[in-house]
């Protein structure tokens, strides 16, 4: 897999985490605890599968194999550490809503 194909799988996992860290969110306000839990897992699975993929380019430099630093994986790195703040802040709103609904 070239460096490129590692990037966008780095963006799409994290934009897939990000996605159902909202939806969490939105599923607790409307009081389904429940699913919301359930899209944390959701996104919390993405972000482990983004961390393997950039796990590999870590690796790979550690092997020698240095890929060169360009916008597009500074900006999967972005989309990786918002995804994670994010998910990380939807947990929070989940415990919240859970807590002012009982």
């Amino acid at each position: 897999m070239n460096v490129e194909e590692i990037v966008m799988k780095i963006i799409t996992h994290s934009g897939n985490a990000k996605s159902d860290a909202v939806e969490a969110i939105q599923a607790a306000k409307g009081k389904d605890i429940a699913a919301a839990n359930e899209l944390i897992e959701k996104s919390e699975a993405e972000l482990l599968h983004a961390h393997h993929v950039q796990t590999s380019l870590i690796q790979n430099e550690a092997c020698g194999n240095k890929a060169e630093v360009t916008l597009f994986l500074v900006h999967a790195q972005d989309h990786l550490m918002n995804a994670i703040t994010f998910k990380d802040l939807a947990k929070e709103f989940v415990e919240l809503y859970e807590s002012m609904n009982k």
